[in-house]
């Protein structure tokens, strides 16, 4: 057995028996880690009410390298992100980046995705109240998430030849292909959908982890839809991405806890 001191955050939780829970967690040293809290729900836990959902701190596991639950002895948050919670934007926005990092993160030490979903979720919870602010940073977090993965869409050259693409005008951006196409690729390869240089542009921004602000709702729901064929293209590989479905319909005349079970059930793997 060895223990590992380790920066994490909770990216999922259940309760286990009568008195522990269940933590899924994404960790700087060692990936993602499903780990077992005994006690944790007692009144009186070591581990502390704070540590819930979206939580950040100083993780303390008991590592058995033959086992696939390892045992969490201590959490010390620094980061709880109440703010999450705050409105049901926010609050989908953080379930879709957190579906992302469960679904395809290692169980081994990625440091650059660990710092992309933490400022992901930073981003959303500090975004501002009102339409688009935590859609916005969502997007972009998930693009962040999407480049550290290593699947970052061409966007300045030709996905299949290499040659510079324009940046003025539209330019085809074809799925398969995994980026924008020149013109005489164009004519070959099928284009999934036209992009505009202002689309392109936020685009940029996103992948090496810059904000942007997008103009109006049609923007954002275009940029949605991008996300979500390119991830359905390259990353998902058939499967479902539940809590992200929730976020891209924006419905947010559902009950908060038919979210949260969006999540539980999104974060689940086979």
């Amino acid at each position: 057995m060895t223990l590992l001191v380790t920066d994490a955050v909770v990216l999922h939780a259940f309760d286990y028996l009568e008195t522990s829970r269940i933590y899924r967690l994404l960790t700087r040293e060692a990936g993602l880690q499903s780990v077992l809290a005994r006690g944790a729900r007692r009144s009186r836990s070591r581990y502390g009410a704070a540590v819930d959902l979206f939580a950040e701190g100083e993780a303390q596991l008991a590592i058995r390298p033959a086992r696939e639950l390892q045992t969490l002895t201590a959490f010390d948050v620094t980061r709880a992100r109440p703010a999450l919670a705050e409105s049901l934007e926010r609050f989908t926005g953080a379930a879709a980046i957190t579906e992302l990092a469960l679904h395809f993160a290692r169980d081994d030490a990625q440091p650059t995705l660990y710092d992309a979903v933490c400022r992901a979720l930073d981003a959303i919870a500090t975004s501002l109240h009102g339409p688009g602010g935590a859609r916005d940073a969502a997007l972009g977090g998930a693009w962040h998430i999407v480049a550290e993965l290593g699947f970052a869409p061409a966007i300045d050259v030709c996905s299949a030849c290499h040659a510079d693409v324009p940046h003025e005008g539209r330019v085809p951006f074809s799925h398969p292909m995994g980026g924008v196409l020149c013109a005489a690729c164009a004519a070959v390869h099928r284009a999934s959908r036209a992009m505009p240089a202002s689309a392109r542009d936020a685009l940029r921004a996103w992948l090496v982890g810059e904000p942007w602000t997008l103009a109006d709702e049609a923007d954002a729901r275009a940029h949605q839809r991008l996300l979500r064929e390119f991830l359905a293209e390259h990353v998902a590989e058939g499967r479902a991405l539940r809590a992200f479905d929730v976020w891209e319909r924006g419905d947010w005349g559902a009950v908060a806890g038919a979210v949260t079970g969006a999540v539980l059930v999104g974060g689940e793997r086979g």
